[in-house]
């Protein structure tokens, strides 16, 4: 049985335990606000993206481009999203089981003996990943990426799947991220970011609906072309902050939790010490009287 003064330091511990976990839910629900901020500035330039993609889609020309292109797929690349740092529950673990999953789906998809380039984001993503004992993963490093890179490394990093795409060294890159909705939904996701799919421009595109003719200089698809890798680059901007935004909300619910239990086990010690103290009292009471009795 504890005594007083090994319940004393517990309720100190845990007392501790749940000012700090409270501090870290506050930290990361304004990183949250932060990153949701930095969505909103995001979304001016991709609707202008999508507003002439969607005038360029509406002239019903014949496009052609080197990211759009389809081919068998002999060597296919994966990003998958993960996060720097630990405490945010059972994140990193969902989406690597999403990673398994679109694996397997690529095999069945391209044949059991395709390759598969694995580029991790994040240092508990590429720890995971690098466990993995698959020969046909190869875990790909780039420097300075990771889950808090800012606007000039996601270009850049953007910039060379694309021209590994391009050059014929992968044939598919997919990506698999934590879409966020809210506080308390994040979704798994995964999309293929090259080749580049026409329902995926489609999709996007939201052309005018006044019925206005343009004329394109130098012609529609040639402005395609130098539209379409600002489509993907503000894709990928947008992936980023998703998947921080959802890091740091998972992180929330899990402070939350953990707070919770804090409070909870710390008012069981509490009562738990009471009992004893009241015990210790009583105690000390009953020999007193026990001790006038004898004289």
């Amino acid at each position: 049985m504890a005594t007083l003064r090994e319940l004393k330091t517990r309720i100190g511990s845990v007392a501790s335990t749940e000012k700090i976990t409270g501090a870290m839910k506050m930290i990361s629900s304004a990183k949250v606000h932060q990153n949701e901020q930095a969505l909103r500035k995001l979304q001016p330039f991709k609707d202008k993206i999508k507003s002439i993609m969607g005038h360029i889609l509406a002239t019903d020309e014949n496009f052609d481009s080197p990211l759009i292109r389809q081919r068998e797929v002999k060597r296919a690349g994966i990003v998958v999203y993960g996060s720097d740092d630990g405490l945010c529950g059972a994140y990193n673990i969902n989406i690597l089981k999403g990673f398994l999953i679109r694996v397997d789906a690529i095999r069945n998809e391209c044949g059991q003996d395709v390759e598969i380039d694995v580029y991790p984001v994040g240092k508990k993503m590429e720890k995971a990943v690098r466990r993995l004992r698959d020969p046909r993963l190869n875990v790909m490093g780039y420097e300075g990426v990771d889950s808090k890179m800012q606007g000039e490394k996601v270009t850049e990093f953007t910039h060379s799947l694309r021209d590994r795409f391009s050059n014929g060294e992968l044939d598919r890159i997919d990506v698999v991220y934590m879409k966020y909705k809210s506080m308390s939904r994040q979704i798994l996701t995964d999309e293929i970011l090259f080749p580049v799919s026409e329902q995926a421009i489609a999709g996007e595109a939201t052309g005018e609906s006044d019925n206005q003719l343009y004329i394109f200089e130098p012609d529609a698809n040639s402005i395609f072309n130098e539209v379409l890798p600002m489509f993907v680059l503000s894709t990928m901007q947008e992936i980023t902050i998703e998947n921080r935004s959802s890091e740091q909300a998972a992180r929330v619910m899990a402070m939350q939790s953990a707070n919770d239990n804090a409070r909870k086990l710390l008012e069981e010690l509490q009562l738990e010490y009471n009992k004893l103290r009241q015990q210790s009292i009583t105690t000390e009471l009953l020999d007193i009287l026990g001790g006038q009795v004898e004289r």
